[in-house]
């Protein structure tokens, strides 16, 4: 079976050329993404996939936020899901980035975009059965400022964050932010239970705003759960019942291990649940 990309509105096979010398999302990182996820042909939390992103372009000054809507993800994401003949959980990756030459000044803030898909193996948002093996990476701290709560393309961080995960065979790494608090992991926001209580790093701590963390915080306190967005020690880690993690691609992960301490994944289990029960069909 071909493989192709939606790149401005082309089909393209995945494996071509399409990197021009002048790209800023190459030369400079200038430039954000979504990862979004399809279950059974249906785009799951389109809308709050079109807030963030139209929040992001207005954030990074870029031309035609408007114009990138819930019904171009839909109607694009399917596009190319048809052409592709897939069915199934799929994810889609689309990358906006600033189509304009210059140096850090870029000389216009017209965009272009690469959507591209893959195959989910597991089915829905299913639970894994394996807890994670954690760890926190503190050697660089993430930064907090206006553009923290985005998904840009400048990833530095999280790909040093991702050696240090691989480094150590861990399935996912804890990020600090310049405080010293815990923020979220190289792939997923988190949240922390600890005396009945679930806690989750505040927007204002630097962490990315998680269409599947807005989305979870609102099916918890659907289920009365108390739900504290903070400034969060990592020695909390130390003392709490369950952690868990969640994206928009894979949806609620729980935590087995952090050093020698064991998790419980009791809320993570519930939340899944309910998780599955909201999903479009």
């Amino acid at each position: 079976m071909s493989h192709f990309i939606l790149f401005n509105d082309e089909f393209l096979p995945a494996d071509v050329a399409i990197l021009k010398a002048t790209n800023r999302g190459f030369k400079f990182g200038d430039g954000l993404f979504e990862s979004m996820r399809m279950c059974n042909g249906k785009l799951q939390l389109a809308d709050e996939h079109a807030d963030r992103l139209k929040a992001g372009m207005k954030a990074l000054k870029m031309d035609g936020y408007n114009l990138l809507d819930a019904y171009f993800l839909r109607q694009k994401t399917g596009e190319l899901q048809r052409k592709n003949k897939l069915q199934g959980n799929l994810r889609f990756r689309l990358t906006i980035y600033r189509d304009g030459e210059g140096l850090y000044t870029p000389q216009s803030n017209k965009i272009g975009y690469l959507l591209e898909v893959s195959i989910l193996e597991q089915n829905n948002y299913e639970l894994n059965q394996k807890g994670l093996i954690i760890d926190v990476y503190d050697e660089i701290p993430k930064a907090v400022n206006k553009l923290s709560n985005f998904k840009t393309t400048n990833a530095l961080l999280y790909v040093m964050a991702g050696l240090f995960q691989k480094h150590h065979r861990l399935d996912e790494a804890l990020l600090l932010n310049q405080n010293g608090f815990l923020c979220e992991s190289t792939s997923s926001n988190i949240f922390v239970g600890y005396q009945k209580q679930i806690y989750t790093p505040a927007l204002s701590e630097g962490c990315v705003a998680g269409v599947m963390r807005t989305n979870v915080i609102r099916l918890a306190r659907m289920e009365n759960l108390q739900i504290i967005e903070a400034q969060i020690n990592p020695q909390i880690l130390n003392e709490a019942e369950e952690v868990f993690l969640t994206n928009a691609t894979g949806g609620i992960r729980w935590v087995m291990g952090y050093g020698r301490k064991r998790y419980f994944n009791e809320v993570a289990k519930n939340l899944s649940l309910k998780l599955n029960a909201s999903i479009i069909t």
